[in-house]
């Protein structure tokens, strides 16, 4: 057996159980915790919720359309021994998204982990602005954060505990031409996730924000059926590779965790050295 790298540490004493150590793995244990996921039924939702029931979290989730895929999602965390919601809802409706909030509470009791990951990826050429989709990625990507939160928070702060984590992308630290509005979206959950962070932290909630680079989903499949546009993107990531969902879903599982216990308002980026900040 591998020695457990975390017992010299104490963290037990935190609440933070390491299991799987009969295979010599460490994984967190969420044992005991619920989660909430927009936009759970492909990608990078997808990952988060089987990596999150994996070490014992409860999940809910919305879907938009793909009612095969969100059932797919459901049987793998079942499989897993959790509990799993599924609710098909439009996000970018505040009665929607309280609604699904107010449904986990009256049949779990508590959501403590919400992870704000839906989002829509679009284009917009200034000078030839579509005012429709501008309003559409504005609603989806950015109000649907204050709806969510602002539903879950009452509940985080009664329980004296909670963990938000917003998924972003490098197009809110760089700018993406073509794309502003996206990035403009993904600059503000940085700056929404700051501010949270600050206003939420005497509560013992943390708010986080993970932002991605390029990632291997289906959100990128008709970018990347071009062989070349795909060769040249592989060639600007430093790692020369595009990640699966899975490479986001670990940082997400750390901040969902108490190993981040004394992380809060930071921008964890996730982009294989591609774009640097900090």
């Amino acid at each position: 057996m591998i020695r457990n790298p975390f017992e010299s540490f104490g963290w037990k004493e935190f609440g933070i159980e390491i299991i799987g150590q009969e295979r010599g793995e460490t994984m967190i244990s969420l044992k005991g915790r619920t989660t909430l996921i927009t936009g759970g039924s492909r990608g990078i939702g997808r990952a988060a919720a089987i990596l999150l029931a994996e070490a014992g979290s409860d999940i809910a989730f919305n879907y938009a359309n793909r009612e095969k895929a969100a059932l797919e999602v459901k049987a793998e965390v079942e499989k897993k021994g959790r509990n799993c919601l599924i609710y098909k809802a439009d996000i970018s409706q505040e009665a929607e998204a309280k609604g699904m909030v107010d449904d986990i509470i009256d049949k779990w009791r508590h959501i403590d982990i919400l992870v704000n990951n839906a989002g829509i990826w679009t284009y917009l050429e200034m000078g030839a602005m579509n005012a429709d989709i501008l309003k559409e990625t504005i609603e989806v990507n950015l109000n649907s954060l204050f709806y969510f939160c602002n539903a879950v928070v009452p509940h985080m702060k009664k329980n004296g505990r909670g963990w938000i984590i917003n998924v972003s992308s490098t197009a809110g630290v760089r700018g993406e031409a073509l794309h502003s509005h996206y990035a403009a979206t993904k600059g503000a959950m940085h700056a929404l996730t700051k501010s949270l962070a600050a206003e939420l932290g005497p509560w013992n909630i943390r708010v986080n924000c993970v932002a991605p680079g390029w990632v291997d989903t289906d959100m990128c499949t008709q970018v990347f059926s071009d062989a070349a546009f795909k060769e040249s993107v592989i060639q600007s990531i430093p790692l020369r590779r595009i990640p699966p969902p899975e490479d986001i879903a670990g940082p997400i599982l750390f901040l969902a965790s108490d190993l981040a216990r004394h992380v809060n308002g930071a921008i964890i980026n996730v982009n294989g050295g591609s774009v640097l900040s900090g």
